[in-house]
């Protein structure tokens, strides 16, 4: 006994002060079961299998500890030492992975996952697997005494592992870090280490993904997506449509065979609507010897330009051409940033939801869960968004609470002192001209403030506010859906309703404008007791403004993603209005674990089964 109470304290007296708890829970474990059964030390040394099980233990239980692994390119496992440590209790600290019948087969199904993780829009190199390759073959052929290589390896897998599988589901990006204020998850995935012992044991590693990966009909359509697109960026010839001018049906141009068949390849153009040899490029020849731009074609990329968020008209403009010179291998990027940004968001909950994509300047709301909404029960209209440089509108989750009818503007402050004041400083009848007024406070009680030179003084220092009296003139129209937030945005009707014929649509002060405020309002309040379609559009019409309260809110998500599936089963693209591709993609350079702590509510949460 004092033996081993010796080897416990040379152990622990190596180990960092953070990191003797994990040692002597073990150790401890090991002296009173001795004490209590009172059992002779001879046979545990004299035995050679207890040796290597206890040296093994000793080697597995430190690299946990020190939370660091030679091994690894990112060397420090902070953030995964609780599961790696959960991970190896499962197997009394033996290892895993090696040392067993099942050796090859099991390294092999990992290694293989790894390798391919480029299929989920990760990369296979943060996982270290070529590392992992190299290093195989001499980590079989250890001896059983090889207690600390032995150990290094086991433990180099599992970290990989663990690694693949939380970024599959959880993202290798801290939404928060980088300014998207999505909800923290209330439950936390299944046990990850209990997930991958399952799975080991059964010998079915191979099913790990289908198991962690978020499941969204949208994720999966994007992940069928990405394997044709990296293959047509790899086998297709880059492309490049270069104009003078507008190209019209029935013009020619010498790139039309090149056009064609880039739109053949990428899904706009059936091939029995591109037959005919057409030359691919005559560079000293007259114009009209050019192939001839035919409406077959125009339809094509008509629908590239529905899919590019770009009116679809047929003819080729700037817009257009830049759009068809994309290299495919940026389309490839976008749908992983999109797959990375769907492993940030909780499960959606079943019932009525509904969503914003900021870059798309589109909402959807449905009465399911996006995986099991069809396309003819879901709402979708065009948005106004945020002006990209000015007022960028932001990815939010929040839960919808109420709706008023012909509401009141209660103008930022922001807005009144950048835009407000300074017209009002030139005509004292600024305010009235365009129904506003001045109040002490905002509600719909608030009495008006009369416009004098003490008042204006007192908006100056912040002590007054303005509001915009409902009426044409109101810039939130007839209806405005509150769901309380702290960037304090919300949904609303516009009497500006020229904008939604343009296809660039960012030109508000940060909140979203709809296209269709009654068929939203219709949507919204369906279940509601007393509020048929009549009665919706009766309060749209009634000047006093009228607050309704949901009896049952409906979850919001302002989101933002530049390549989505839309309801019709199209994959389209949008600009990156915002540049917040670029910060995703710097972030993702960064070679950082993801701490639990950053996206859950409690660490004490029950878990969610996934195995189901």
């Amino acid at each position: 006994m004092k033996l081993i109470m010796l080897i416990i304290i040379k152990k622990l007296s190596f180990q960092p002060a953070n990191d003797w708890k994990i040692l002597l829970k073990r150790y401890a474990g090991w002296s009173l079961m001795f004490l209590f059964l009172n059992l002779s030390m001879q046979p545990l040394f004299g035995e050679g299998s207890s040796l290597e099980v206890s040296g093994i233990d000793q080697e597995i239980t430190a690299i946990i500890a020190a939370r660091q692994h030679p091994y690894l390119m990112l060397s420090s496992f902070q953030n995964r030492a609780e599961d790696m440590d959960n991970l190896y209790k499962m197997a009394d600290y033996r290892l895993l992975w090696l040392g067993n019948g099942h050796s090859e087969k099991n390294i092999a199904d990992v290694l293989h996952l790894l390798a391919n993780a480029s299929v989920h829009g990760l990369n296979p190199v943060h996982y270290d697997t070529e590392t992992l390759r190299q290093k195989l073959i001499p980590a079989l052929s250890l001896k059983p005494e090889a207690y600390k290589e032995l150990a290094l390896y086991d433990t180099a897998i599992s970290i990989s592992l663990l690694r693949y599988a939380h970024d599959l589901h959880y993202g290798r990006v801290n939404p928060q870090g980088i300014n998207f204020k999505l909800k923290l998850r209330e439950k936390k995935l299944t046990d990850l280490a209990s997930l991958i012992k399952a799975n080991l044991d059964a010998g079915a590693l191979l099913q790990l993904p289908e198991l962690v990966e978020p499941n969204f009909k949208q994720y999966r359509k994007l992940k069928e997506a990405l394997v044709t697109y990296k293959q047509l960026a790899e086998k297709s010839p880059l492309f490049e449509m270069k104009i003078n001018k507008p190209v019209r049906s029935g013009d020619h141009h010498p790139k039309i065979a090149e056009l064609r068949r880039f739109l053949v390849a990428v899904g706009d153009l059936p091939q029995e609507n591109a037959v005919g040899d057409l030359p691919p490029e005559y560079p000293e020849s007259p114009s009209d010897k050019f192939p001839v731009y035919t409406e077959e074609i125009a339809a094509g990329v008509k629908k590239f330009q529905y899919r590019h968020g770009l009116t679809p008209d047929g003819v080729i403009g700037k817009g257009t051409a830049e759009a068809l010179s994309v290299p495919l291998k940026e389309r490839v990027t976008q749908i992983e940033l999109a797959m990375e940004r769907l492993r940030w968001l909780p499960e959606l909950s079943v019932g009525a939801s509904i969503i914003v994509n900021i870059p798309a300047f589109q909402l959807w709301a449905f009465d399911d869960a996006p995986a099991g909404a069809k396309a003819a029960d879901i709402v979708n209209m065009k948005v106004v968004v945020g002006r990209a440089l000015k007022n960028q509108t932001p990815v939010l989750m929040a839960e919808m609470r109420f709706i008023d009818f012909m509401p009141y503007w209660n103008i930022p402050y922001s807005i009144t002192k950048k835009e407000i004041l300074p017209k009002l400083i030139q005509n004292n009848n600024y305010l009235a001209t365009e129904n506003m007024e001045l109040v002490s406070r905002f509600g719909n009680e608030a009495l008006p403030v009369p416009v004098t030179e003490t008042s204006i003084a007192q908006l100056k220092q912040g002590l007054l506010k303005v509001r915009q009296r409902p009426g044409l003139k109101n810039a939130l129209g007839r209806v405005k859906f509150i769901f309380p937030n702290e960037n304090d945005v919300y949904l609303h009707d516009t009497p500006a309703n020229s904008l939604f014929s343009k296809s660039r649509r960012d030109f508000s002060h940060g909140c979203v404008r709809v296209e269709d405020p009654k068929k939203l309002a219709d949507f919204v309040l369906k279940n509601q007791e007393g509020w048929t379609r009549e009665a919706v559009e009766q309060a749209m019409k009634t000047p006093k403004t009228q607050r309704v309260v949901l009896k049952k809110s409906i979850p919001v998500l302002f989101f933002y993603t530049t390549s989505f599936f839309d309801q019709n089963n199209n994959l389209v693209f949008y600009p990156d209005i915002y540049g917040h591709d670029a910060v995703l993609l710097g972030a993702l350079k960064k070679p950082e674990d993801v701490s639990d702590h950053s996206l859950f509510i409690s660490k004490n949460s029950s878990p969610v089964e996934l195995g189901k």
